[in-house]
């Protein structure tokens, strides 16, 4: 891999140097708030945690189950704004340097201003972009809607993406490539959807870009499952779960700490 200077790029360089898995994590900014939203990404950080995702809070998330839903209502009541989410990830940056993706849907960022929310993000310390309903022909199409240097811009993959699209949308990814395993919206499930090893397999045929695997994970059994199949694993609801659960605990950040360990180990077989 040439030299670069994003965060994400540089994780799964010293990943692969090291013979292990990612771990990526997802938390809605400002559940329960943006301050508990610096403190819960020192404690991901802390148990082992390789890139953080954080979703910015949006009135309509319609790709996201029940448990992310609220997490977005919850932070949007407590006050959180896409500019408060940058405002955060500076704070983050004062005492971390973990890779930080921001999970967005496109309605927040083009209010903002589309360039202006990539520069803004980016001087801030953000690292990569996953916008969920911009596909990258769309994305193509409209000059306005280009990618702007300085994020790399996440791609999804999903069971029902045609088999045509998928070397374009792989050939467009930067960073990694978050390969969605089942149908439907987002939410921790009890079981591993087969054929994850083939789908990433063709995946990996048309980019060199890592692929990492999400959308219901929530145990270390299922962690390590998908880990030997993938480059990474990505947690999210179950996470989120935990926080609305214990969102107005003192203790909210050793307990996040203390549940994601685990989850970590089993993908990293430590």
């Amino acid at each position: 891999m040439a030299e670069t200077s994003n965060r994400i790029e540089i994780a799964f360089s010293r990943l692969k140097t090291e013979g292990r898995k990612a771990f990526v994590a997802y938390i809605a900014a400002g559940d329960p708030s943006l301050d508990q939203t610096v403190e819960i990404v020192a404690a991901l950080e802390r148990s082992g945690v390789d890139i953080v995702e954080l979703g910015v809070p949006f009135s309509d998330p319609v790709a996201d189950g029940i448990v992310n839903q609220l997490a977005a209502d919850r932070a949007l009541k407590a006050g959180a704004t896409t500019r408060g989410v940058i405002e955060t990830i500076k704070a983050i940056r004062e005492r971390s340097q973990i890779p930080i993706v921001l999970f967005t849907y496109l309605n927040p960022i083009y209010a903002y201003g589309y360039e202006q929310f990539h520069r803004d993000a980016h001087q801030a310390g953000a690292d990569g972009i996953l916008v969920l309903d911009l596909p990258p022909d769309e994305a193509a199409e409209n000059a306005e809607l280009k990618p702007v240097a300085g994020l790399n811009h996440i791609q999804l993959i999903a069971p029902t993406t045609p088999e045509d699209r998928i070397p374009s949308i792989a050939a467009k990814a930067e960073g990694f490539i978050y390969y969605v395993s089942r149908l439907g919206v987002t939410g921790a499930r009890g079981d591993i959807p087969q054929g994850i090893s083939e789908q990433v397999d063709r995946i990996k045929q048309h980019s060199e870009v890592p692929v990492c695997v999400g959308f219901g994970i929530s145990s270390p059994e299922q962690a390590a499952q998908v880990a030997a199949k993938a480059d990474g694993v990505v947690v999210g609801s179950a996470i989120v779960k935990l926080i609305e659960q214990h969102g107005s605990d003192a203790d909210l950040p050793s307990r996040v700490e203390a549940f994601v360990k685990p989850l970590v180990h089993g993908a990293k077989g430590a």
